[in-house]
């Protein structure tokens, strides 16, 4: 009786586990999603990486996220972007006179 109703209780207690990872993966989702939108396709002309179709852009997608999963913050991964591929990469690059 007991292992039965521990076993209800795990079952229960499942959805609630899978909730807080739902709502992580939307936050990750936003967080890129908007780190994204701050980064030029370096392919295409005037396109953000949220934006462009192109493999390289998915690739920096794909890239933008597992730096957000690491716990980086906005900023430390637009900082890796722009060491990576130079001052085009930001939509809004730095004047430099």
């Amino acid at each position: 009786m007991i292992r039965t109703l521990i076993a209800c209780l795990f079952l229960l207690a499942q959805p609630a586990l899978a909730q807080d990872t739902s709502a992580e993966d939307a936050e990750v989702k936003a967080r890129t999603e908007a780190i994204a939108k701050t980064l030029r396709c370096v392919v295409c002309q005037n396109q953000s990486i949220a934006d462009s179709n192109a493999t390289l852009a998915e690739d920096m997608r794909r890239l933008v996220e597992a730096r957000v999963r690491a716990g980086d913050t906005d900023q430390d991964v637009r900082d890796f972007m722009q060491e990576r591929y130079g001052d085009f990469v930001l939509m809004e690059p730095p004047v430099k006179w």
